[in-house]
């Protein structure tokens, strides 16, 4: 534990021992401590004792609030704090901790909604609701004989005690993912709880409990309660982990897939006809998914990135890359089966794939779209030789995303055959060789024509129309084609040729 952590917590027991409360840190900062993961999320719960007074004077805002008040009074300058009284928390925040403070509570459920009915509760029942076991973890920060002075009995707890009541800490060691009480009533409840079951199993390398798995495929409509922004915030969970493929597999064999990513469902499966098959192309997604998680370590550092979380949405590019197989798929009595132009089939979906995902409308999207879309350019570079044209082509279209670009297609090579792959590695070099000549030279990526469009119609004396970005488009060409340098005078000649030719002068 950081020292910094360390302090923070002794001063809420104090705290909390002044104010004659009983309090705990609770939750996934105890878990994390005890896998030594880093964790600076702290929660904790806090409970009223025969002692405390202050929470008559202020029935309104809750105990957790008045313990958070005092905290962030405590560490002074820099803290933030904020209060949540419609749900009677508290948030502070100071050099990179956010610590939450809440009221012990229990809670029960409608069968309509995932939001429960909260109510002032013990400890104990502040544990039971928990997800799961390794998430009911506790320790004790009164201080045992201080808290005595001021009349708080905590059953003989004191500072650091560690309250397990459900083996969480046999879970941990186990590597197991289980409710404390019956997993259908807590997936039930709260059907978000099975994606977060199946989040926290692929985060920690744990499996699911045979009798938690078993409760999920029994419960798994009922996710269709849930949110979707909430289902995609545990998606992009599953997606950062070291092996996502780990969670979409258990989302397929639990049977959520389907229900809350159709699209993906569809990739499953190898058809066969006339002795010949094609590979599962969701298999062979996922092998792509976790080249691409173990290589983005290797993406460049860009000053300024105008994408958030780049790493993030090269993953999602590399989940949908081949999406539009299951539409583009056609026997060929030569060829066998084929999928052509599965990557322009399957850019075109991105959007509503992302828009009914609740996923970002916005430059990750087009990215994401980018990315599929471009994803078989360098194999077909490869195949068709590697002509300057094409590789400016693909320079130009791709811009500063070719090395996301190039590292998928890498990631996109799963053949079991190592010759195969060493070859398609091999040219794929050359490519990139080839990039960086026509770089060096040309100033291909992100160019722009030479001769703007307000140059052309002021030197031919024409007024806004088609014309004028025909011509535009013709310089582009030429310059991508090698017909003329990427420089302006040669751009401006090339344009009154062009002129000349179509007796515009």
């Amino acid at each position: 534990m950081h020292s910094d952590q360390q302090k923070t917590l002794a001063l809420i027991g104090e705290e909390a021992d002044r104010l004659g409360l009983e309090c705990y840190v609770i939750g996934g900062w105890v878990r994390d401590l005890i896998l030594h993961r880093p964790s600076t999320d702290i929660d904790v719960v806090v409970i009223k004792t025969t002692s405390h007074s202050i929470m008559e004077e202020d029935k309104r805002s809750g105990i957790g609030i008045t313990l958070a008040e005092a905290v962030a009074k405590r560490l002074g300058k820099g803290a933030h704090l904020s209060i949540f009284k419609t749900y009677g928390t508290a948030q502070v925040k100071k050099r990179g901790l956010e610590l939450e403070f809440v009221g012990a509570r229990k809670e029960s459920y409608r069968h309509d909604s995932r939001n429960p009915i909260v109510e002032d509760g013990t400890l104990e029942e502040d544990q039971n609701r928990r997800d799961f076991t390794i998430n009911a973890l506790a320790i004790c920060l009164n201080n045992g004989e201080k808290a005595k002075e001021f009349g708080i009995e905590t059953e003989k707890r004191g500072y650091g005690d560690l309250l397990d009541p459900f083996d969480g800490i046999g879970d941990l060691e186990r590597g197991i993912i289980r409710t404390p009480l019956n997993p259908d009533i807590t997936f039930s409840d709260d059907p978000l709880r099975m994606m977060r079951a199946i989040r926290f199993a692929t985060q920690l390398g744990f499996n699911l409990a045979s009798d938690t798995f078993d409760a999920i495929v029994r419960n798994r409509e009922r996710i269709q309660i849930i949110t979707r922004e909430r289902i995609a915030e545990e998606l992009n969970k599953i997606m950062l982990s070291r092996r996502p493929s780990e969670g979409w597999i258990l989302l397929d064999k639990t049977g959520l897939l389907p229900l809350i990513f159709p699209e993906l469902s569809a990739l499953k499966g190898v058809e066969t006809k006339d002795g010949r098959g094609h590979k599962d192309v969701f298999l062979h997604t996922l092998k792509v998914l976790d080249n691409v998680a173990s290589l983005s370590s290797t993406l460049p550092h860009r000053e300024e990135d105008k994408l958030d979380n780049r790493e993030l949405w090269l993953r999602w590019a590399a989940l949908l890359h081949d999406i539009g197989k299951p539409k583009s798929k056609a026997w060929d009595p030569q060829a066998g089966w084929t999928f052509r132009n599965h990557n322009y089939i399957g850019a075109k979906m991105v959007p509503r794939i992302f828009a009914k995902m609740k996923l970002p409308q916005n430059e990750k999207m087009d990215y994401v779209k980018k990315m599929v879309d471009l994803h078989m350019r360098p194999i077909n570079l490869i195949e068709d030789t590697v002509t300057d044209s094409a590789v400016r082509r693909l320079l130009f279209e791709a811009g500063d995303d070719i090395e996301d670009l190039m590292l998928l297609c890498d990631a996109d090579i799963t053949s079991r055959n190592e010759e195969k792959k060493a070859r398609f590695h091999r040219n794929y070099q050359l490519v990139r060789e080839k990039m960086i000549e026509l770089e060096e030279r040309d100033r291909i990526r992100n160019f722009q024509p030479p001769v703007k469009g307000d140059e052309i119609m002021e030197i031919l004396h024409l007024e806004p129309c088609s014309t004028v970005g025909e011509l535009k488009a013709a310089i582009k060409d030429a310059i991508l084609d090698g017909i003329i340098p990427n420089e302006y005078e040669a751009a401006r000649n090339y344009l009154m040729q062009l002129a000349k030719e179509r007796g515009l002068i």
